[in-house]
Parts: C-alpha cells; sequence; structure tokens
C-alpha cells in the first residue's frame, strides 16, 4: 500500500468513528522539499524526531514533558520505543504525572509510527491495582505517525476513543482531577501540544 493510500485509509477510518467528536482527534502537518533526495534525507531526520519521545520535551514553545521508561520502569533516554515501553507525560504548569504503554512500534522504508494508550504507573504498579493513571481511560489510544511521498514528509497524531477516566477503580484517586484535565486544560491544549509535534517532526518553523 503507497503512502497515500495509507494517508487515506486513515483518514477515512478516522471519519468513519467521528461519530462524537469529544471522542476522536486527528492532528497533522505537511511539508515538501525541493528534490526527492532531500526528502529522504529529511525522512531521516524524522524518523529519529519521532522515536526520541524525550526530546519532544525540547519543542519550541510550550510543550508538554515526556520520558521514556523500558517495561521494569527504568528510563530509557534517548532509545527507540518498543513494545511494553511507557512513556510519562507531564502537561505544562503542573506536577501531574500522566502514563501511556506503547502497544505497537511500526518503521519501514517511507513510514513510521507507534501507538501507545494510557496504563498505570510502572513505578507503582501494586498500589492501586486496575488504577489508569492518565486523564483518559485506558480504552483510548494515541498514534504518532510520520510518512513519506515523493519530495513531501506527512506527520499525524490520532487520538482515538478519548473519554475521560472519572469512574470507579479505573480512576482511583483522581477522577475529579481527571474530568478537569480531560475536559478543561487538556481540551484547550491539546491542539497546541499535537500541532506543535507534527510540526516539529516534519521540520516546520513556529
Amino acid at each position: 500500500m503507497g503512502v497515500t493510500d495509507l494517508f487515506d485509509k486513515i483518514k477515512k477510518e478516522f471519519k468513519a468513528v467521528l461519530g462524537e467528536a469529544s471522542k476522536d482527534k486527528f492532528f497533522q502537518h505537511k511539508n515538501t522539499f525541493p528534490d526527492e533526495a532531500s526528502a529522504v534525507q529529511a525522512f531521516a531526520q524524522s524518523k529519529q524526531k519521532l522515536f526520541n519521545v524525550d526530546d519532544w520535551s525540547h519543542m519550541a514553545g510550550i510543550t508538554s514533558t515526556f520520558e521514556l521508561y523500558n517495561a521494569q520502569g527504568q528510563r530509557k533516554a534517548a532509545q527507540n520505543p518498543i513494545v511494553g515501553d511507557f512513556i510519562k507525560i507531564i502537561l505544562p504548569a503542573t506536577t501531574i504525572e500522566n502514563w501511556v504503554k506503547v502497544i505497537e512500534v511500526v518503521e519501514e522504508e517511507d513510514l513510521a509510527k507507534f501507538v501507545v494508550q494510557p496504563s498505570h504507573n510502572p513505578l507503582t504498579p501494586a498500589e492501586e491495582p486496575g488504577k489508569t493513571d492518565h486523564f483518559f481511560t485506558e480504552e483510548a489510544t494515541s498514534t504518532f505517525l510520520v510518512a513519506r511521498q515523493g519530495t513531501t514528509l506527512m506527520a499525524c497524531e490520532i487520538g482515538r476513543n478519548e473519554v475521560a477516566n472519572s469512574h470507579g477503580q479505573e480512576a482511583g484517586d483522581r477522577p475529579l482531577l481527571n474530568t478537569v484535565i480531560s475536559t478543561g486544560g487538556w481540551a484547550g491544549f491539546q491542539a497546541i501540544q499535537w500541532g506543535n509535534l507534527t510540526k516539529y517532526l516534519v521540520h516546520l518553523k513556529e
């Protein structure tokens, strides 16, 4: 399947599940280069940016803090994510930890992506069994993707099933906090965060 076909497929699938706009989000940027050779070189850099999650913390403008951990809860600075790894996310102006787990990694000649879902904190897995340490429930996923088609690079973030983690055992001791973040702070900041990221991944300046 060509990259253009892949992106068309992603967009069609996204529109098909867009029953409630608050539960599914799509952010994308493109950048076209003067020739294919420079686009190939730029795509290699895009893959490095995509997989070097810790560097997302240093993007221009306001951004969250991102830290990669392995399956045992140990830091993995400057290493590519693999299935089973965790990412700690701290939103700007907060100290609240939100955790996601890497559930899929794909790397091809002109395509690279990884998928995460909300998870428990791997540093304290036994404290509250069944708890998801994130403001969305564990059914939510985020896909981060870069691809090259000819001289054009594309980057996107696809959020699926983004429902506030505000009830029962999964919310633990932070149901109200999760609701405030998911419907308040994050709802307003999401477009900035993923807009900046997709620009960064295809080397667009602010």
